[in-house]
C-alpha cells in the first residue's frame, strides 16, 4: 500500500507510537490523517484531524466510522499495559481491562471500518502487537495474554478481509521508549524507528513486520528446542 495520498485513521494517536505513526504518515504524503484519542484536545500535532475515539466505547467507534468515510488505512494502535501476573489478587479485573482495550477495542474498530475500507478499494489494517504475543511471564503476564489474543484476531481478520482486498499487517516489537517503559531497564527502540519499519513493510505489501532485533530473535525462537516461550522469564 502506498502512503502517498492515503487517508489514515490512527487510534491512540496523541502520544507514543500513535503520535509517531501520525507524523510519519504525513511525512510520506498521506492526504489526511485522523488522529483518534479519548480526549481529542490532547492531539496537538499540526496537520491532523483530531477525533474523539475511545475504542472501548461502541458509540465513539461508530461515530468515527460515520465521520471518516474516506479512510484507506486503519492503524489499531490504542492499548494499555499494566504490570501484573496471573496469581495477583486483582488478576481477573486487570485481565478484563487489558482485553477490553487491546483485544475488543481493536476488534470494534476493525468491524466498524471494514466496510469503509471495502468501499474505498480494500486498503489496509495495521494492528500493533508485541513480542509479548509469543512469550509470557512476569511482570507483564496479563498484558501479554491480551496481545496473544490480539495476534490470533489479526491472523483471523487477515482471512476474513482477504476477499475485499484489505491488507492486514501485524506489527511485533520489543520495548519501545514511551511513557510506559520509562521505568523499565531494558534496551528500547525509538517510536520513530518502529514506525518506519512498520510503514516500510506496509508499503512493500507485508503481512507481518518484525520491527527490531528482539522481535526477530523471539520469532526464530518459537521453533527452537526448547521453544523460547518455555524458557524461564523474570
Amino acid at each position: 500500500m502506498d502512503l502517498k495520498n492515503a487517508v489514515v485513521l490512527i487510534t491512540g494517536a496523541n502520544r507514543g507510537l500513535g503520535l509517531a505513526f501520525a507524523r510519519e504518515a504525513l511525512a510520506r504524503g498521506a492526504r489526511k490523517v485522523y488522529a483518534g484519542a479519548r480526549d481529542p484536545s490532547t492531539v496537538t500535532l499540526p496537520g491532523v484531524q483530531a477525533i474523539k475515539l475511545d475504542v472501548t466505547n461502541a458509540a465513539d467507534v461508530a461515530a468515527a466510522a460515520a465521520l471518516a468515510t474516506d479512510v484507506t488505512l486503519v492503524i489499531n494502535n490504542a492499548g494499555i499495559a499494566a504490570l501484573g501476573g496471573f496469581l495477583d489478587a486483582d488478576a481477573i479485573e486487570s485481565a478484563q481491562r487489558h482485553l477490553e482495550v487491546n483485544l475488543y477495542g481493536s476488534l470494534r474498530v476493525a468491524q466498524a471500518f471494514a466496510p469503509v475500507l471495502a468501499r474505498n478499494g480494500g486498503g489496509a489494517l495495521l494492528n500493533v502487537l508485541s513480542v509479548a504475543s509469543w512469550v509470557n511471564g512476569q511482570p507483564l503476564g496479563l498484558y501479554a495474554m491480551s496481545k496473544s489474543a490480539a495476534w490470533a484476531m489479526t491472523n483471523g481478520l487477515r482471512h476474513d478481509l482477504r476477499a475485499q482486498g484489505t491488507q492486514v499487517l501485524g506489527l511485533h516489537m520489543g520495548f519501545v521508549d514511551t511513557d510506559f517503559t520509562r521505568g523499565i531497564d531494558a534496551p528500547k527502540s525509538t517510536p520513530q524507528d518502529i514506525v518506519v519499519q512498520a510503514l516500510d513493510g506496509l508499503e512493500a505489501g507485508a503481512q507481518e513486520v518484525l520491527a527490531d532485533a528482539v522481535a526477530r530473535q523471539v520469532k526464530q525462537g518459537l521453533s527452537a528446542n526448547p521453544a523460547v516461550y518455555l524458557l524461564p522469564r523474570g
